[in-house]
């Protein structure tokens, strides 16, 4: 890698059927009988519309209100936060929930919470209980308050915000601080803020309830049946306190909760009340080891809540807790004085601390300025607005930021850089970690091109139509050479780029001077038709391209359709595994269990390490004594993807299944933790396959016994013939090929960010050598591109879904990472009819 139903019962009710005599039925004797039987029916049935049209538009409409009035149910609303108490001595006592000092105390304080309430009419009415849950050094009081509303009252829950209760609760203590007797508790503070009301634990009730004293010593707790999975409708807590003088660490080494933070998760609040504006933070889902869930308290207590809804089993938590010196937890910021040098948020890369403010003062040697990038950066916290950060933020020359970033580089205006840093009381994360330079403005990037953000890149980079720096500032004010179209807003592309119908200049003035006029479609295959002939439900172009995407086309069938197995035609791009059953036979959804990292995973900037778990799909193939050769992909239990020409070689033994060994899960070569082995049963060469031109480059590869699917180890999804990946579309290659050409193989999966490049650049930038089986994809400037070893391995993009599809297979290329010389992959969509034949996938 170089620096990749319900059923319609068609059946009609049977109604009673009247027959009505005629004259020659009738009895001439009977004639005035039967006149009045006549009349009394028509009367009767006259009667019986009349009623059932009462009960339809009255009986029937109340009933239907009577049955959506079931549906609904009672709201429970929850309300905690804590109350400072003036004149109470703190007795260690205090902190057992079960010793009768903390149960006359807080007995006293749930009735002075409920007189409080009284004092509102709306509170007053549907206050049902507050329970106090314990009391820290202060003396702080928690507490919560619940309040249930009816059915018949339910429009009424708007009303009940903080804003009542806290008012409510500070009115009322500001009434009894002016008529309060010396045995009232007198309360100087209080706080509230809307809480699950599943969190509202007694903690007198033995059920699930824990109380932990954290030592400088680690100590362990898990989840309830773990490892072999908590309960569903789990309603868990644990109180951690450590001595005054301590804030509380915590490690979750192993953690695996189910991936919907709606049903399944677990909150950790720097309170010992389940109070939103103290929360730390709340996390659901999976985590690697090499990526745990560190947090850390800023003061000497802790609340951690399970929560689970979901009957789906998940083996939890396991938990280690310790004390650690307070002075560590506030201390950060500093003067930096050397020339270059790192520096982190607090306790990176564990989440940091609430409640910090850190100022770093970057001093270099005058005339010189500094450079800062950040190799990570990820503060994130839900409801906040990035443009304004006004919660959690870095300041850098009075600009602030926050959220996750891809990439941060700053340049100073002097010699001085001055970095803050703060986190507020709720919320924390992962933090930054950056780098600092001192560099010369008179030549800030030597032999280098000088970003307008700070950062160098190699001069050919500038002005070749892509944004190597981030910011445009290496394609703006261009002189365009020869080979170069100038956009109208001044940026050069190649001219091989226009009309090739991508947007390339960003403003479409590489495509309106084209060979079709203003109100004419131009198909995919070139030719120009008027406008009016898309959608319409005919198919035009002779590639049907005018209908692609087309709703009301349903019966158009092209190259772009999607094809259901019951044979009708989608024209939707990309329509499977789009979580929408586009099919009437839902078989576009089918099969969708692929293309997904069950490790949560942070995006670390710049980086080109793989993280473990982070391509799950990725194989090494190892061929007899000689270590890895080439990759592969997963694409179910018992078939991998690669590609032909690692196997039809002049060596006969490389087409022996017995020659190979596969190894599925690993991120490190030669190191087996959690990596499957797995021998081949059978090797499959497409027969086109062509040595000389690559042409057909697909393998199939059967295992001799299955894959166990795991944390690490995961299928990637095929995409449709239909699939469409567009130029320009940023995917990943993987593997462990050479760090540079003619380099050694990387003993560490690596990974790079590549391009799709369309395919008439393709065509030319390897001088008519690619054929429809094949696709180009990385930087026609080079410096990133797969190398030799990665053969075989995935090419892979994700889509909106939420889904990774692999688009190609590492074929073939000229060098590595050369300058108009991108990687040619196989393209797996033209191949995907051969997989199926094969594989029955």
């Amino acid at each position: 890698m170089h620096s990749a139903r319900y059923e319609y019962d068609g059946r009609n009710g049977r109604h009673e059927q009247i027959d009505f005599l005629t004259n020659k039925e009738k009895a001439p004797s009977k004639r005035k009988t039967g006149i009045l039987i006549g009349v009394l029916a028509a009367l009767l049935i006259l009667a019986a519309v009349a009623a059932f049209l009462i009960w339809l538009f009255v009986f029937k409409d109340a009933d239907s209100k009577a049955t959506f009035s079931k549906k609904l149910s009672p709201s429970e609303l929850v309300f905690s936060g804590h109350m400072k108490l003036v004149g109470v001595k703190y007795d260690q006592k205090l902190e057992n929930t079960e010793s009768k000092e903390f149960k006359d105390l807080a007995a006293k304080l749930e009735a002075t919470l409920g007189e409080i309430y009284k004092r509102d009419p709306l509170l007053a009415e549907y206050y049902a209980t507050s329970v106090v849950t314990a009391f820290s050094e202060g003396v702080i009081a928690y507490y919560w308050s619940q309040f249930d509303i009816p059915v018949k009252d339910l429009e009424l829950v708007p009303e009940f915000s903080e804003e009542l209760v806290l008012e409510t609760l500070e009115n009322g203590i500001k009434a009894q601080r002016s008529t309060a007797s010396r045995n009232q508790i007198q309360i100087s503070e209080v706080t509230a803020s809307f809480t699950d009301p599943r969190m509202a634990r007694r903690p007198t009730a033995n059920q699930c309830f824990f109380r932990l004293e954290a030592e400088a010593r680690a100590q362990e707790f898990t989840s309830p049946g773990f490892p072999g999975g908590y309960p569903p409708r789990s309603r868990c807590q644990w109180q951690i306190r450590a001595s005054e003088d301590n804030a509380i660490f915590v490690t979750f080494p192993f953690f695996h909760i189910e991936d919907d933070c709606s049903d399944d998760f677990v909150s950790i609040y720097d309170s010992l009340s389940p109070d939103d504006s103290q929360a730390i933070t709340e996390k659901c889902g999976q985590r690697p080891p090499s990526n745990p869930l560190e947090v850390v308290s800023s003061g000497n207590i802790m609340l951690i809540n399970l929560i689970t809804d979901s009957v789906v089993q998940r083996p939890g938590f396991s938990a280690k807790y310790k004390a650690i010196p307070k002075s560590s937890v506030k201390t950060c910021g500093g003067v930096l004085t050397q020339d270059n040098g790192v520096f982190t948020s607090p306790l990176h890369p564990s989440f940091y601390p609430p409640a910090v403010d850190c100022k770093w003062t970057i001093k270099v040697p005058a005339g010189k300025k500094v450079r800062l990038r950040f190799t990570m950066f990820r503060m994130k916290e839900p409801g906040v607005d990035i443009r304004v950060c006004h919660k959690d933020y870095v300041e850098v020359m009075d600009t602030k930021y926050c959220g996750e970033m891809s990439s941060l580089a700053i340049t100073s205006r002097t010699n001085v850089l001055e970095v803050m840093f703060h986190s507020d009381e709720s919320y924390t994360d992962k933090g930054f970690s950056a780098e600092y330079s001192a560099y010369d403005p008179s030549n800030p990037c030597p032999n280098k091109f000088a970003c307008a953000s700070g950062i160098c890149i190699a001069n050919d980079l500038k002005c070749d139509g892509w944004n190597d720096c981030g910011d445009m500032s290496d394609e703006m004010k261009c002189q365009c050479e020869k080979d170069q179209f100038s956009c109208k807003n001044g940026l050069c592309k190649p001219k091989l780029w226009v009309c090739d119908r991508v947007n390339d200049c960003g403003d479409w003035s590489d495509e309106k001077q084209c060979s079709c006029e203003e109100n004419e479609w131009r198909c995919s295959d070139g030719d120009c038709m008027p406008q009016d002939v898309v959608c319409d439900g005919k198919r035009d172009c002779e590639d049907g391209s005018d209908e692609a995407s087309c709703k009301t086309s349903p019966g158009i069938c092209s190259d772009f359709s999607f094809k259901c197995k019951n044979n009708e035609c989608v024209n939707k791009v990309n329509a499977e595994c789009d979580r929408v059953d586009d099919c009437s036979d839902n078989s576009d959804e089918a099969g969708c269990n692929c293309g997904t990292r069950p490790y949560k995973l942070n995006r670390i900037v710049g980086g080109q390490n793989a993280e473990l778990g982070e391509w799950p799909w990725q194989v090494s193939l190892h061929f007899l004594v000689n270590g890895h050769v080439c990759g592969a992909s997963i694409i179910s239990e018992r078939w991998l993807l690669s590609a032909a020409h690692c196997f039809v070689t002049s060596d006969p033994a490389n087409h022996v299944p017995s020659s190979w060994q596969t190894y599925s899960g690993m991120q490190q070569q030669y190191k087996q933790d959690g990596v499957q082995r797995r021998p081949l049963k059978r090797i499959i060469s497409h027969p086109d396959y062509n040595s000389m031109t690559f042409d057909y480059d697909i393998a199939l590869l059967e295992l001799s016994e299955p894959l166990k699917f795991a944390n690490t180890i995961q299928p990637i999804c095929l995409p449709s013939s239909s699939h469409v990946f567009p130029a320009g579309m940023s995917c990943w290659v993987t593997g462990w090929g050479a760090l540079r050409e003619g380099g050694q193989a990387a003993q560490m999966l690596q990974k790079a960010s590549v391009k799709i490049i369309n395919d008439t650049v393709c065509n030319v930038v390897t001088e008519g050598q690619v054929t429809s089986r094949m696709l180009c994809s990385g930087f026609l400037a080079g410096g990133v591109d797969a190398c030799q070893g990665d053969s075989g391995g995935p090419l892979v993009c994700f889509e909106e879904s939420g889904k990774w599809f692999q688009a190609g297979i590492v074929s073939w290329g000229e060098g590595c990472a050369r300058r108009n010389k991108p990687g040619v992959y196989t393209r797996v969509t033209k191949l995907r009819d051969w997989i199926r034949k094969e594989t029955g996938i």
